[in-house]
């Protein structure tokens, strides 16, 4: 039969309140009978050196990699994986300290310790990687070890979210053996000391994950090996499922095929999708590069036309949420900020805005997209959004895209006027769904001063631990983002898995920033 799980738990793993018509899901479980747990996902790593990542490719990192802390099956504030304690010694939030567990080893068995912590972090400063997570230690003063198992980091600033860098793969630890201490790692290798350990790897298509029998944490591997297989189309994803040829899809199911896994049919039969609420968001970058993208007039043109109702609905039949903020629904701090400001999509509003500026002229814009990252819906959500903007009589507009692996550069080096992305968060705060956006070094590769709010609201708010507290920071920098319009939110996705009746765990593999844990995964051996 076909079963649809829906989650109603906001920011944390996937809860199950599913039933299979005749059996529990909670039955007798193995993972040796049918081998691997076979994972499809279109969404590939761009890399496979944590100093050169902030992106994606965390996806696999997770799995691979240890960190000092993570978020254990449920929670949603991190604890301890490498780590055995970590906490800050004073009250101004400068000095944080982890002690490690005992007797921690990499894959290869060399030995992980306060030193490998530390090289680990070093090294992603020193190569400092245009697409590098970096930018995520703006607060980080220096590391420093006391013995062979605690490690000190002092920052330069106050930072109450410095727990939550911490805990995110792209400060994965690394043997400082096997990684150069000022150059990137460029083969097919990795050396990692968490629950797997990567047995072949075939860059676009498939990654094999094998028990690694030195990890200690606290993952409570289901399974002995996972093999994930990189699919270029959410189409031939839901096939190989349909096929048996994978046991279970996590990024990129596409709008029509998740409507069309939600029917009942026989093409369903032993499948079931899982549905949770998610913060991943969607939006467009302007780059001030460009003499049209620099001119706010133009921007907010744009984000007084855009119908963010009709893409969701239209192109992602309402597998999706309107974003009216870069900050999502669900976390502290969120507003409605672009619908405030600009309300429903009106091409007179925007044609006074753009005459105010005196802009009389249709205006020339060049979007782009790229074709294998954020799933197959990508090149309709540009054509409708290309048709809204065309339609305004206010724009013409023009569409090219890339593979992501190219694309990355395109943008790094500032060739888009303007172009899409996709942000899953790196911790659930609200502030990662603002710091990583501006700044001179950003995740974007397009230096956004933002004084106002790198200078004044983000320190501010991060010298505060209970981050309700910091809810009229988080507006204010909200605000000014609307003002700028130089991102454009526009839109917030929900979770799907779609997976056999004969795999659980999916509803538990989910970590805040939804990236799967693959230990969580089963094999269901009774009903």
């Amino acid at each position: 039969m076909f079963n649809r799980n829906r989650s109603l738990q906001q920011m944390a793993a996937i809860v199950s309140i599913s039933l299979v018509a005749g059996c529990s899901l909670l039955g007798e479980e193995s993972s040796d009978d049918a081998g691997p747990i076979v994972v499809g996902t279109t969404s590939a790593p761009s890399t496979l050196d944590p100093a050169a990542a902030w992106d994606g490719s965390w996806e696999l990192f997770r799995n691979i990699y240890q960190t000092l802390l993570s978020y254990p099956n449920g929670a949603t504030s991190p604890q301890p994986d490498a780590a055995k304690s970590c906490d800050f010694t004073d009250s101004s939030n400068r000095t944080y300290k982890c002690e490690l567990r005992d007797g921690l080893k990499f894959s290869n068995g060399d030995t992980l310790d306060a030193k490998a912590v530390k090289y680990s972090i070093d090294r992603i400063r020193t190569i400092n990687a245009d697409t590098g997570p970096n930018g995520l230690l703006g607060s980080l003063d220096s590391v420093d070890t006391k013995g062979d198992q605690v490690v000190l980091f002092r920052l330069n600033k106050a930072d109450a979210t410095f727990p939550f860098v911490l805990a995110t793969p792209g400060m994965s630890i690394v043997d400082p053996d096997d990684y150069s201490a000022k150059a990137l790692r460029k083969d097919d290798g990795i050396v990692g000391s968490g629950p797997y350990r990567l047995q072949s790897y075939e860059e676009g298509k498939q990654a094999v994950l094998v028990r690694n029998d030195n990890y200690k944490g606290f993952a409570d591997r289901k399974n002995d090996a996972v093999t994930i297989r990189y699919f270029q189309d959410s189409g031939e994803m839901v096939k190989a499922l349909r096929g048996k040829d994978i046991d279970i899809t996590y990024q990129g199911l596409a709008a029509d095929d998740i409507v069309d896994l939600d029917g009942k049919s026989a093409a369903n039969e032993g499948l079931q999708l899982i549905e949770g609420a998610g913060s991943n968001i969607n939006y467009l970058v302007f780059n001030p590069k460009d003499p049209w993208s620099d001119k706010v007039a133009v921007r907010r043109a744009v984000a007084q036309v855009v119908d963010r109702a009709a893409i969701a609905h239209e192109v992602y039949k309402d597998t999706v949420e309107p974003l009216y903020s870069m900050v999502p629904s669900g976390l502290t701090g969120h507003t409605t900020g672009f619908f405030d400001s600009f309300g429903d999509p009106d091409k007179a509003k925007a044609r006074k805005i753009l005459t105010e500026a005196g802009i009389t002229e249709t205006v020339p814009l060049t979007l782009w997209y790229t074709t294998d990252r954020y799933g197959s819906d990508t090149a309709l959500e540009f054509k409708e959004i290309k048709r809204q903007l065309d339609a305004s009589g206010l724009f013409s507009v023009k569409l090219k895209s890339r593979p992501w692996n190219t694309y990355v550069v395109g943008y790094q080096k500032g060739e888009y006027p303007v172009f899409g992305r996709g942000w899953a968060p790196d911790f659930p705060d609200a502030d990662n769904f603002i710091a990583p956006f501006v700044g001179d070094q950003n995740a974007l590769g397009t230096p956004y001063p933002a004084k106002e709010i790198t200078q004044v609201l983000l320190p501010r708010s991060r010298g505060e631990s209970d981050r309700a507290n910091v809810v009229q920071d988080f507006e204010e920098a909200q605000q000014i983002l609307v003002d700028d319009a130089r991102l454009l939110p526009l839109w917030q996705g929900k979770q799907y898995l779609a997976s056999s009746e004969d795999v659980s765990g999916g509803e538990r593999s989910l970590d805040p920033s939804t990236i799967m844990m693959m230990w969580e995964l089963t094999r269901k051996t009774s009903w």
